[in-house]
């Protein structure tokens, strides 16, 4: 599966994992239902992946996506950014996304046949 974790998302996720109690070995990307748009992207830790899931592996860091969402996903790039206030997260460049609300809570995927 095409989806790029970037340095520092990589950095990010291993720093969140070391965190944690054991067990968990990487982070779960799946997509939930809110806001205006639609969709949103959800991350949380996984203690290993299902044979339901893809596994995403990039400079140590593992990100299991539920193979559900997969479709969605194909070519996006995980990055970590800081903005200009100091506030941190994951960020999603995701070339299937077809709209987005205006806050950046949501976003929408419409799927080609």
């Amino acid at each position: 599966m095409q989806i790029e974790i970037t340095d520092k998302a990589a950095m990010q996720i291993k720093i969140l994992l070391g965190k944690i109690p054991e067990g968990a070995e990487g982070l779960r990307l799946s997509i939930g239902a809110t806001g205006c748009s639609g969709s949103s992207y959800k991350m949380e830790y996984a203690d290993k992946g299902t044979e339901n899931d893809d596994l995403i592996e990039s400079n140590g860091a593992a990100i299991y996506i539920p193979k559900i969402y997969s479709w969605m996903l194909i070519g996006t790039t995980i990055d970590y950014i800081t903005d200009e206030l100091g506030n941190a997260r994951f960020d999603f460049t995701n070339p299937n996304e077809t709209g987005r609300c205006g806050c950046g809570e949501s976003f929408q995927v419409e799927k080609k046949d």
